[in-house]
């Protein structure tokens, strides 16, 4: 993920074999986190989980995406608690009972990247922290689920699933008098021979507005919610992103390709048939 930069934008459009090709690194990236998921437990260190995940990866014949990107020194991103995103593994940050961690993970197969990323409950977890997770699940599916109905119609833009993730997390809102935070000025992207790509997704905003959703567009979405304030600061690492008011925070990501009867997401193992039903694309590889 990273932040919005007014420029004219440049997409790489995909053909359907391209996409298919990156339906490879996907898979991997969904190896990864499903194993690295497993081994989260109390007494675990985040440096452990980045060897999990690494050596998934390379066992697969890919290569981590996040290791040395722009100098980051693992092949995950682990944010603890009020870590936001973009936490760098060590072996002195080890998990406790009722922590939550969010894990974001990349891959690259053949010049092609993956991106996805989960938030795990370390043991007993408060239920209203698992809640905040499973709202950052529904909305960021809500906003796929968005983008598929739009490139079925032939119509939409790219903010109509930032305003859907949007509109789907306030109507979730914990309660009356209180509603989840939605980090601002980080978002989604593109992706595809690079790991990030116009067009910048957020995740709120008014829609109709950007890039139109059309086949050969391939995202990664990753809603990031707070259960106080959405104000984040970056600590003096240059990575690690936390909120300010110290409140835990979530974060979950797919990548996902619109093709012309739907989208199929890339970093699902069963490429999104659970959540999108009927809107999940006809497969070049896969059906």
């Amino acid at each position: 993920m990273f932040r919005l930069r007014e420029r004219p934008l440049d997409i790489e459009y995909k053909t359907p074999e391209q996409i298919a090709s990156m339906r490879a690194a996907g898979l991997v990236v969904a190896d990864a986190l499903a194993a690295t998921r497993a081994a989260v437990a109390p007494g675990v260190s985040t440096a452990e989980l980045d060897a999990v995940a690494e050596q998934t990866i390379r066992d697969a014949g890919a290569v981590p995406s996040f290791q040395g990107y722009y100098g980051f020194p693992a092949s995950i991103c682990a944010s603890v608690n009020a870590e936001v995103v973009h936490g760098i593994p060590s072996p002195d940050t080890v998990l406790r009972e009722g922590d939550v961690i969010s894990i974001d993970c990349g891959a690259i197969v053949s010049g092609w990247h993956g991106d996805a990323a989960i938030t795990v409950p370390v043991g007993e977890v408060d239920p209203a922290l698992l809640r905040l997770a499973e709202v950052a699940e529904e909305a960021m599916w809500a906003g796929i689920a968005a983008a598929a109905r739009a490139v079925r119609a032939g119509s939409g833009r790219l903010t109509d699933i930032s305003h859907t993730v949007e509109r789907e997390v306030r109507r979730r809102r914990p309660s009356r008098w209180r509603r989840y935070g939605i980090v601002t000025g980080y978002g989604g992207h593109g992706i595809g021979t690079e790991m990030h790509q116009d067009p910048h997704l957020l995740n709120y905003g008014r829609p109709g507005r950007g890039p139109g959703l059309v086949p050969g567009l391939v995202l990664a979405i990753e809603p990031m919610l707070t259960m106080g304030r959405p104000r984040t600061a970056e600590l003096d690492d240059g990575w690690t992103v936390v909120t300010v008011d110290g409140s835990s925070a979530v974060h979950v990501e797919h990548t996902f390709a619109l093709l012309e009867d739907g989208a199929w997401v890339l970093t699902a193992a069963d490429g999104g048939a659970a959540r999108l039903g009927s809107l999940l694309a006809t497969l070049p590889t896969e059906r």
